[in-house]
């Protein structure tokens, strides 16, 4: 078999113990955390006019304001062409009705006399990043202000970068005016991150980042967690797995791998596949595909860094495989999606069956695209309700809950050598008893 199948490189793994896996494009390459750490430190230092330099220097844009006025917004939104309106609408709709299942009532769990009420609070002020640049993105706006505002966060901050004219593309505008985003900043990359954690004379500090983003705008979050919250998931350049047999229509297969390298570079599209003619049909449709796509440049990028097709032994190592390199995306292009579902372990979304693309996902069947990636999906998940807020305990407890566990806690208080815990209780319990009724002891 060939070392490549059209444009993607070809590994096989049949009769290997442990399938190889390609290397994941790192979270961090070399100086780029060096590189944030700068941003972050002028933006610190310098505010708006850090971010207007920056502006200058990464997106050829020269600004005079940062903040986009609502009235543009609403604008853009009264002007978009009808389809793009209609099709924004039935997304907003589906997303905020799939959120609102999210939602969790207070739990309360009560055992001898004491009861744990736990509630969830959304945090007050919560910023968003949605990307530009190479492309408009209106679908993420949605995706990540949508899921905030259901879990009843007041105050958006969303950031996203200029174009060479200083605008934000309106459509994106218009998205932010649907979802009821009230503050719109033309403000991108890790300065747009570090503005938000830290504030500047425009941009008031949020409580929470959450948006996907290049791998400095990730690393930029990372950087910052200490300051506000940022989910765990690493949201950087997007990723897909496909897994295919023979019962795939190559031309799919090929379109779905090129549907998230057309982001750009530093992303990652991976066949998997346990018949080699699958990859070699694959490979074949993909270089037409890539051939004759507008936007073949960052197609190219991303298949020439991150495009693979593997080639395993059968199902079960090719779910190996899938769990190892723990996708953003991945799509089940097989006879039988649900006996392969049962075998994957790490994904960020997972997509069955031919009329089921990830670009459903992308766009409108329900969940938010900001997912996992750089194998952040071992243990994080899709953005959602729940990142947005907290669980804060609220503890009671009656006499009799306080006479039969005090002891137990006295005990284990003195036992890790702090006595003032031991004597919260042992006073309580003094007067509980009598000992001490006017609580007269200094």
């Amino acid at each position: 078999m060939a070392e490549t199948a059209g444009l993607l490189r070809l590994i096989d793994a049949r009769g290997s113990a442990e399938p190889p896996i390609p290397e994941l494009q790192s979270t961090a390459p070399a100086g780029v955390l060096e590189a944030v750490r700068q941003i972050i430190d002028e933006v610190r230092r310098d505010g708006d006019a850090a971010l207007r330099q920056m502006a200058r220097r990464f997106d050829g844009a020269s600004l005079t304001e940062l903040a986009v006025p609502p009235a543009a917004c609403a604008d853009a939104l009264a002007s978009l062409a009808p389809a793009v309106r209609d099709a924004l609408e039935v997304a907003a709709e589906r997303i905020s009705e799939f959120h609102g299942t999210q939602r969790e009532p207070g739990h309360v769990w009560s055992r001898d006399g004491v009861t744990v009420r736990s509630l969830r609070i959304p945090v007050d002020r919560a910023g968003l990043y949605v990307p530009g640049g190479r492309a408009a993105y209106p679908s993420t706006v949605l995706m990540t202000a949508i899921p905030a505002k259901a879990a009843g966060v007041a105050s958006l901050a969303l950031c996203v970068p200029p174009r060479a004219d200083g605008t934000v593309a309106p459509v994106t505008l218009a998205a932010a005016a649907l979802a009821g985003v009230q503050e719109v900043y033309a403000v991108g990359g890790a300065g747009a991150v570090a503005a938000l954690a830290y504030g500047t004379e425009t941009i008031p500090r949020v409580d929470l980042i959450a948006g996907p983003g290049n791998t400095y705008v990730a690393v930029a979050k990372q950087e910052v967690a200490g300051v506000v919250g940022v989910p765990s998931a690493f949201a950087g350049p997007s990723e897909v797995v496909v897994v295919a047999d023979g019962s795939a229509a190559a031309e799919l297969v090929a379109l779905d791998l090129i549907v998230q390298a057309e982001h750009g570079p530093d992303g990652m599209a991976c066949l998997v596949t346990w018949d080699p003619a699958v990859a070699e049909a694959v490979g074949a449709e993909v270089a037409v595909a890539a051939a004759t796509a507008p936007r073949r440049a960052e197609i190219e990028a991303t298949l020439a860094s991150s495009g693979y097709a593997i080639v395993v032994g059968d199902r079960g190592q090719a779910a190996e495989a899938v769990n190892r390199i723990a996708p953003e995306h991945l799509q089940l292009m097989v006879a039988e999606p649900n006996e392969l579902l049962p075998l994957i372990r790490h994904a960020g979304a997972i997509f069955c069956g031919e009329n089921a693309p990830a670009s459903l996902g992308d766009y409108l069947a329900g969940p938010s695209h900001v997912l996992p990636t750089g194998r952040t999906a071992r243990f994080a998940s899709a953005l959602g309700v729940a990142d947005f807020c907290r669980t804060t305990h609220v503890v009671s407890a009656d006499e009799d809950a306080l006479v039969s566990l005090g002891p137990a806690v006295e005990t284990l208080a003195t036992a890790e050598g702090l006595p003032a815990h031991a004597a919260s209780v042992r006073r309580r319990l003094d007067r509980l008893a009598g000992g001490d009724p006017a609580g007269t002891r200094p």
